[in-house]
């Protein structure tokens, strides 16, 4: 028996190999998907360990809730959800690998993650050779619904893409804080941080002083920040992650730039605020798909209650996103006998209320959905107002 699922393993990654290698007009032609039996198995394919682990654990938090309150309902269709979790390491390569295992050996109907771009990118494959849909509450960046050939049959996301967050920290930025100079300081290691980035160039109205990049994993930011500290400008707009963005803000207000600080929805974790320390994640503002101090829907507050009661902390924005992936899959198993049902019923869902608001799954499997721009002060949530963008 080991010896057979091993075969059928390194055969599935043989035929990634030759896709990758070769052009294929349509990877999904032989994406046959899972029959849907006793229990809608969803797989959870989540950084639950190493770099980004916080936004994984939000997300498995509210994964969990949202499984639990549907199945005390009666689950869908009378089916209970069945979880089947993997932790990915916050690694790409194992991303993959958690997909491949989730879909092959224990047949998921759907996976929920992973969380962050990259590793979305390389599960996302796996989803359009098995026909598992995936749904990634959190992964932005633009190409992972698209591709050369096309719309993605098998991969959704539940937030926004990383152009439109560019294009809404250009809007607030200009509009709402009337910062007509910025310094633009981004991750260059990261396609996230580059993409968002690349759309804020391209829609900011001001002038950028000037641009400079850090890399991934980097401590010391001291000397980048030295060289623009005394420059004329009004804001810095600082694509990228938690984990190198509350490290730069903790170094720049010791610095004494103390100019509003805007980033993405990376910035979105307490994380944050913990690297930054509180008195210095003050005037921050990130994008955000969720706030709890603004309702996006009537299920906002019911959500934050029974989140607060189950795990004694506020949800955060990738706890939501991840709660409404769950319902999103629930919704679209309704009827459906395989795991192609489910996608085509994803692809087709519209008007569906979750507590990031309402929203309809658009033609490039995005959600049409309200942004925010979020206000930190002493390391908490002080404000939230939504971000209109002139078309």
């Amino acid at each position: 028996m080991y010896k057979k699922i091993t075969l059928i393993v390194l055969a599935f990654f043989a035929s990634i190999f030759l896709v990758a290698c070769g052009k294929s007009p349509d990877v999904t032609a032989n994406a046959k998907g899972t029959k849907i039996g006793d229990t809608i198995k969803i797989g959870v394919n989540m950084e639950l360990t190493g770099a980004v682990a916080a936004y994984g654990k939000s997300e498995q938090n509210g994964i969990k809730l949202a499984v639990d309150e549907i199945n005390k309902a009666g689950g869908v269709d009378g089916k209970k959800i069945e979880l089947v979790t993997k932790d990915n390491k916050s690694e790409n390569a194992e991303a993959s690998t958690s997909s491949t295992n989730l879909a092959i050996q224990s047949n998921v109907n759907a996976i929920v993650g992973p969380s962050t771009s990259g590793a979305v990118a390389a599960a996302s494959l796996v989803s359009q050779k098995t026909g598992v849909p995936l749904i990634t509450p959190s992964g932005t960046q633009d190409d992972l619904t698209v591709d050369a050939n096309g719309v993605k049959k098998f991969v959704f996301r539940t937030t926004f893409k990383d152009s439109y967050q560019g294009e809404v920290l250009a809007a607030y930025s200009y509009n709402n804080l009337n910062a007509k100079k910025v310094v633009l300081y981004y991750d260059n290691a990261s396609d996230y941080a580059k993409g968002i980035a690349d759309e804020f160039k391209r829609k900011y109205k001001g002038q950028i002083v000037t641009e400079a990049t850090f890399t991934s994993g980097d401590k010391d930011y001291q000397s980048a920040l030295t060289k623009f500290k005394d420059l004329d400008y009004d804001a810095v707009v600082m694509p990228g992650y938690y984990t190198e963005t509350g490290i730069i803000t903790k170094q720049a207000r010791d610095l004494g730039i103390d100019k509003p600080i805007l980033g993405p929805d990376g910035f979105s974790d307490e994380k944050f605020t913990e690297l930054a320390g509180k008195k210095n994640a003050s005037n921050v503002y990130y994008v955000s798909g969720y706030s709890t101090n603004v309702a996006l829907s009537d299920k906002a507050s019911g959500f934050i209650k029974a989140y607060e009661k189950a795990y004694k902390i506020e949800p955060n924005m990738f706890a939501a996103l991840a709660y409404d992936s769950v319902y999103m899959v629930a919704e679209a198993s309704k009827g459906a006998k395989t795991s192609v049902d489910i996608a085509d019923n994803l692809a087709n869902l519209k008007n569906f209320v979750g507590v990031t608001g309402k929203m309809t799954i658009d033609k490039d499997h995005n959600p049409i959905k309200a942004a925010l721009m979020v206000k930190r002060d002493n390391g908490e949530e002080v404000s939230a107002e939504a971000v209109e963008i002139e078309k």
